[in-house]
């Protein structure tokens, strides 16, 4: 038991070390600047490219086929502006959910204690300490009450430290039990954990397997497009024959619909998006990613206090044992305690008027032991804690405890020791004096969040540190089905332990190192697993879990280690989170798609007219110029992918995540590319009339190519919007008709260098898509047979 021994700065002192720049001035999360975000939007590989190009068909005088260039100032803008509300909403969200440090400061009355900003922590402040708090700076310890800290985030030691007066504590440990207080020593970044804090709290879509999936979809397009783009650019500058300009401008043409220029930036926008919207539901992303890892999950790990019940408690029944006044020892027990923890919080509402004794040692209550206590001079050692611990599980007290229990509701024993509970053979015998019952109520919105996950294939593991009977009682209550388990008899071995956790559904008794040995088990059978919960006993399972999941009212400790926070403490928020990430991987995958079927037929065809350029030269035949100017690629990019992949990568969708992004994505592109390419070299091939061709016949040839690229793109922006909602089909149907409004309009025929007058060529020119839009569908049957999935036309 220790008094306190340090009163805190005044305001004067605190003053002056903030003139000197002593404070803790750590960026807070999402700290990249406006300019950065602009840099980094700007001055991209795909806008540097386009750029080169947009200025190489500018030095030729057709303004009309720079209109590419406008893709440049889109992409840039609304990659800017989307980050810029995303930070808004970090930084704001942030600020909400940040843990604020109990800060004592001297003032004219006194020491006082208020929480802050961990910004305004300044050099030699004392900071108190209390169980789940987390360690904001580096100090050392002056007051202390079995004060023990947890330094495995830092240190990789499991096992929890206890400080005497004079030892350091680190940034970015966190208090197992115990409390007391610590100068701080070092702050802002010279503190351990800051520069960690620092680049783990970037807005960054690092380590998401959708992320890496795309970056190797645009490592495979690079090898694709140096070959194709060398052989363009030489056939069409060197072998067609035609003036500079005409050649330049098919070369670009050629080029420009190779570069996948909106793919990183509908991914990064459908992030940002989930951000925002998150945001509004009051959860904060600590890590992007966590929104695309949710929606992979396949077990929910759900801690019960705090999570399927809420954090409150009341006393429901006190059953005394013996003739002591267990009201007045319960109610110094609660006054004694300087961080109680729910259930002791519940006790002192119900007993006010504690005795006034003097405590001679105390032991805080630890998830480890499951108990706590208070010797007092005089009047005996008192400890409170589980019954099947404190006492024989089958002595007649214990079992009514589980009699009790089963019925959903916590008990607790009161007790008295024959030795101080300081001692290291603590509790020692116990003679039990009451039974202390306490009431839960369950969260309304939990039995339908839990509905949720089931009707998702999700599995739920109800993972608690209270006794087995109860915790199977209330999870029985929410209707999971399963078997119960006391965690004192699971096997260590962590090959049994997984085969039990896949057997069993509830689980009592459960240990804080227990918890995090049960999510390796899971991960180690192949499971995504989620971890949820709010206190200190959580937090190693929360780092280690696939995603953690805190509540905003949790230990500070818990909610630095999530990657996502409930600020509203609502359970019923997760099913929102795990729509979010459904939505951005279903809708990225068909975005990618798009893009990726655009750059294959575009890289086949270049190379089919190159080697046809090439060919021309070897046997003396007619070169044959690249069918499209970039005012062609410009227009079938507006209907095919610009406008339709902006719409679908922001869409509702609730599918479930599947592994093997790439595998489909490729599995899809590439016929549906292939058949685009092939159809429209057909089409030009038959259009095409040779050297002697005039300026219209070329222009009736490009138009034919055209016409055939566009309906067979057309058709699969049909098959990429599956399974259909009226809005789906809609966007289909007006992307169709845009491109017959484009042609049909003179006005837009002369603007974007369109001839169908032509009926022989036109209709030939339609057959051929049709049958390649025929082609295009047999394959996505086709590909439903091959990766196992069921095709649906309709939801």
């Amino acid at each position: 038991m220790t008094t306190v021994v340090a009163a805190g700065l005044t305001e004067a002192e605190v003053a002056a070390r903030v003139a000197e720049g002593k404070t803790n001035d750590v960026p807070t999360r999402a700290a990249r600047s406006v300019s950065d975000i602009v840099r980094a939007n700007v001055f991209t590989r795909i806008n540097a490219i386009l750029g080169v190009l947009f200025i190489i068909v500018l030095s030729t005088g057709s303004v009309i086929n720079g209109a590419f260039g406008l893709l440049i100032i889109a992409n840039s803008a609304i990659g800017i502006i989307q980050e810029l509300r995303a930070k808004a909403t970090l930084d704001k969200l942030a600020i909400v959910g940040q843990a604020k440090p109990l800060v004592r400061r001297l003032t004219r009355s006194g020491p006082v204690s208020r929480p802050m900003m961990p910004s305004e922590v300044v050099l030699d402040d004392i900071i108190e300490l209390g169980p789940g708090d987390q360690i904001v700076v580096d100090g050392a310890v002056v007051e202390e009450n079995n004060l023990e800290v947890d330094e495995s985030l830092l240190t990789g030691e499991a096992d929890p430290i206890a400080k005497d007066p004079g030892d350091e504590v680190m940034s970015g440990s966190f208090v197992v039990s115990g409390s007391g207080a610590y100068r701080a020593t070092k702050v802002g970044r010279e503190a351990y954990a800051a520069k960690l804090a620092e680049e783990a709290s970037k807005f960054t879509l690092v380590k998401s397997e959708l992320r890496n999936g795309i970056n190797k979809i645009l490592q495979f397009i690079t090898y694709l497009l140096v070959p194709a783009g060398l052989l363009i650019i030489y056939t069409q500058l060197f072998t067609t024959g035609a003036g500079w300009r005409e050649s330049v401008l098919r070369m670009v043409g050629a080029l420009v619909p190779m570069v996948p220029e909106g793919l990183v930036l509908m991914t990064s926008i459908a992030f940002a998006v989930g951000v925002i919207r998150l945001g509004r539901r009051q959860c904060l992303v600590n890590e992007l990613p966590a929104i695309e890892g949710l929606a992979r999950v396949d077990v929910v790990c759900a801690d019960k206090t705090g999570t399927l019940t809420e954090n409150g408690m009341r006393v429901a029944d006190l059953k005394p044992l013996d003739h002591a006044d267990v009201g007045s020892i319960l109610a110094q027990l609660a006054a004694d305690d300087p961080r109680p923890n729910a259930s002791m919080q519940a006790i002192a509402e119900a007993y006010k008027m504690p005795p006034g004794w003097t405590a001679t040692a105390s032991a805080p209550f630890k998830s480890a032991t499951k108990w706590s206590g208070t010797s007092y001079d005089g009047h005996g050692n008192w400890v409170i804690g589980a019954p099947d611990v404190l006492l024989d599980p089958s002595s007649p007290v214990a079992e009514e405890a589980e009699r009790i229990g089963s019925k959903g509701l916590r008990v607790l024993l009161l007790g008295s020791s024959d030795r101080p509970v300081d001692d290291r053979a603590a509790p020692g015998n116990v003679t039990p004096a009451a039974l202390v019952v306490l009431e839960q109520r369950v969260r309304p919105d939990a039995r339908d969040t839990l509905d949720y996950f089931a009707s998702q294939k999700v599995s739920i593991k109800v993972i608690s540190g209270d006794n087995a009977v109860s915790v199977g009682a209330v999870a029985g209550a929410l209707g999971l089905e399963g078997e119960t388990m006391d965690a004192r008899q699971l096997p260590e071995d962590p090959e049994r332990l997984a085969e039990t956790l896949e057997e069993c559904t509830t689980f009592g008794r459960v240990r804080p190192d227990q918890k995090r040995a049960m999510v390796h088990a899971l991960q180690s059978h192949g499971h995504t697993v989620a971890m949820t919960g709010d206190g200190v006993n959580d937090v190693l399972a929360l780092k280690d879990a696939d995603i953690g999941v805190a509540m905003g009212a949790g230990s500070p400790a818990s909610r630095a280690v999530a990657q996502i926070v409930l600020l509203d403490n609502k359970f019923a928020t997760l099913p929102h989170v795990v729509g979010e990430g459904r939505r951005v991987i279903g809708n990225i995958e068909r975005v990618s798609n798009l893009f990726l079927t655009k750059t294959v037929y575009s890289v086949l065809l270049a190379s089919l007219v190159g080697l046809a350029g090439l060919a021309s030269e070897i046997f003396d035949t007619d070169p044959l110029p690249f069918p499209f100017q970039p005012i062609h690629v410009t227009i079938a990019a507006w209907f095919t992918i610009g406008i339709p992949a902006f719409i679908l990568s922001l869409a509702p969708n609730n599918e479930r995540a599947h592994p093997g992004f790439v595998r489909r994505v490729m599995t899809s592109a590439l016929p549906s590319g292939i058949i685009i390419g092939i159809a429209t070299f057909v089409s030009y091939l038959v259009a095409y009339e040779g050297r002697q061709a005039s300026v219209e016949d070329q222009t009736q040839a490009s138009t034919a190519a055209l016409i055939t690229l566009l309906v067979t793109a057309v058709w699969v922006l049909a098959v990429v919007a599956r399974p259909y909602e009226w809005w789906r089909v809609a966007l289909v149907a007006v992307s169709g008709l845009a491109y017959v409004v484009i042609f049909s309009i003179p006005l837009a025929q002369k603007l974007f260098m369109l001839d169908p007058s032509n009926l022989e060529v036109t209709a030939i020119a339609l057959v051929i898509g049709v049958i390649g839009a025929a082609l295009i569908e047999v394959a996505w049957w086709v590909q439903g047979s091959v990766l196992g999935e069921r095709r649906r036309l309709w939801k």
